[in-house]
Formats: C-alpha cells, structure tokens, sequence
C-alpha cells in the first residue's frame, strides 16, 4: 500500500445537473477555472467534458475543449488532464422502431470520439471498457471499437485510464492489456454507483479491486452521497480517489459543493487516514505518463 494517494477531480460530467446546482461549470472558462482551483486543493488530475454554452448540455466540440486545455496550460497550473472519450457512445431505440435511433441518441465511429485527443494530445483521457444500460440509455462500446480506440490512443503516447463499471468490463480490459493494446502499469477507475452498473458498496469495490491485474494501479469512486464513503475504502484498500460535480453535488446534506470544496473534503480525509496526496508530478511518474 502506497503512502501518497493520487486525487482525480472529475469537474462537469455530462449529466443533467446542471438545472440541479449553480456550480456546475459549463462555459470552457468555467470548466477550465474548475480544473485549475481543484489543481489548487490538491487534485493532481482533472477529468474533463464539456458542454454547449448555450444549453448546458455534453458535447463534443473540439473548440470547446481546445479552450479548456489551452486556458489550463496558460495558466501554469501543474495538473494532469483526463479528457474523455465517453461522448458518442448513447443509444436511444426510437419508440416505434428499435433498430433506429431515437431522441438522445448520439452514436458516431470510433476514431471520431478521439478527434479531440488526436488534437490536444492530454496526458490520460479516459476508455470506456464496455457496454451497459446507463440510466435510460444504451452506452454502446463494442469490443471492435474499444480495440479500435486502445490502438489509436496508444500509437498518439496518451495514457488511457480503463474506466470499468462492473466485473465483465474488468475482463474485457484484460484482453486489451493481453493484445499488448495498453501499456503498462494500466490504470484502471472502478465507477460504483451508477444505474445500472456496479453498486458502490465495500463487497463490489473489494471484487472489482480483486479482479484487477497485479501490476495495476486503480481508483475509484461512488456517487452521490457514496462519494465519500468511498474515497475511505479506496484509500484503505491501497487505491486512488476521484471526487467532482460529475458524481456528486453535495458537501453535506442540503449544502451544494464546489469542485475544490470536495478536492479539499477528500484531501482532509486522506490525511486522516494517514495518508499524503500526490502530486501531479508524482502522479505522472506513477502512471508513466510521458512530459510534454
């Protein structure tokens, strides 16, 4: 068991909470302010979307995230950013014929949803490692399209963090790791919590955890009011820790959080815990993410 624990501070989402809570940022300044005050709080990576300005709804737009990632750089601040690649993976069946998509439905190739990695080439982004009813929907990864994305984020020198929803994903990214598609140490996030994934619960994390190749390093969070649960099982079970608006709008019950008050929240309790926070040059060297 490691002694420095590496923060993620997933900042946005792409969720609808935005009508939930006035501190979800939403302008590419905002999200880019979020990064950099968790940065401050101690979170050594930043896990990044973006959404419409105008709706406050996820998007994929190569400018909105180019405005992000240039803001955070300019501004010197020393974090590692997880772009993600999850967007472009929802399905809808339309009402009246399933084999068409209906409202809410956003599902394009492969190579498409790393076009923002292609041009900002982040230190990690994130690799969804299969498919799952999430919420309403379909999140849709077929294993020809994660080998398709693993292949390409490889050959660009970016470190994918394996994003696993339950114990079937886990194994699917041990294939990924057996091809020689993911180099090591991989670095895997448990996601608990979500409908209709993994419960976040100790006997799943302690299964999930359990499941995982020796050699790698992981993280893991809960939603909700399971976020903070969580952060304390993680990091007595030797892991890392992601907190941020994405999983979780709460510091306590009925009082909305800010994304450096739950970097800060997750910070004391590491510390309690006897434990130190890890740098992002700490983290990079960890996770054998190259210097750009």
């Amino acid at each position: 068991m490691g002694t420095e624990v590496i923060v993620t501070c997933a900042v946005t989402g792409a969720g609808d909470t935005v009508a939930r809570s006035d501190r979800v940022p939403v302008t590419p300044a905002a999200i880019a302010a979020a990064c950099i005050e968790a940065a401050r709080e101690g979170a050594a990576i930043a896990h990044v979307h973006v959404r419409d300005p105008r709706t406050g709804q996820g998007s994929r737009e190569l400018a909105l995230y180019r405005e992000v990632v240039q803001r955070v750089r300019d501004s010197g601040t020393d974090v590692i950013l997880n772009l993600t690649t999850g967007m472009g993976g929802d399905y809808v069946p339309d009402e009246s014929d399933p084999a068409r998509g209906g409202a809410g439905t956003d599902l394009v190739p492969p190579l498409v949803r790393l076009e923002h990695i292609e041009a900002l080439r982040p230190g990690l982004c994130s690799l969804d490692c299969g498919t799952m009813n999430f919420g309403t929907s379909v999140f849709m990864n077929t294993p020809a399209h994660l080998e398709q994305m693993a292949a390409r984020i490889r050959e660009l020198r970016v470190k994918p963090e394996l994003e696993v929803f339950e114990l079937g994903h886990i194994r699917f990214a041990k294939q990924l790791i057996a091809h020689g598609l993911i180099d090591p140490p991989p670095l895997f996030q448990l996601c608990l919590g979500i409908p209709w994934g993994a419960p976040a619960d100790l006997p799943t994390l302690l299964a999930m955890r359990d499941a995982l190749p020796a050699e790698a390093l992981w993280s893991a969070f809960g939603i909700g009011r399971e976020q903070f649960p969580m952060v304390t099982q993680a990091v007595l079970l030797g892991g890392n820790v992601r907190v941020g608006l994405e999983d979780n709008l709460y510091l306590a019950h009925g009082r909305l959080a800010t994304n450096a008050e739950l970097v800060a929240r997750a910070a004391e309790m590491i510390g309690r815990l006897g434990r130190s926070i890890a740098s992002a040059s700490s983290a990079r060297q960890r996770l054998g993410i190259p210097v750009r």
